[in-house]
């Protein structure tokens, strides 16, 4: 799952541009329409300044997958709770 930033901050830029504003972190951030990460901006801000267009600006989100994890931790207490009854019955 991914949100696509590079809209808004072109968007931002434009705006910035055509009223005879040089682009900085906090112009651009007060046009933004909704929030963006500051080190995206920050990003998009250096490339365009290099480039004099914006890039492709993603945040990828890792899904969070609770439901295997959840799995995964009670298989692990399961094994662990198997080898610690083998090592108890060794004991004298």
């Amino acid at each position: 799952m991914s949100t696509d930033f590079t809209p808004l901050l072109e968007q931002a830029i434009q705006s910035l541009l055509s009223e005879g504003k040089e682009p900085t972190v906090a112009l651009i951030k007060s046009r933004l329409a909704s929030p963006v990460p500051m080190p995206l901006i920050i990003s998009a801000l250096q490339r365009w300044k290099k480039s004099g267009t914006v890039p492709k600006v993603e945040l990828v989100k890792k899904e969070d997958d609770s439901e295997a994890r959840i799995k995964d931790l009670e298989d692990q207490v399961k094994a662990l709770t198997e080898r610690l009854a083998a090592l108890e019955q060794r004991l004298p």
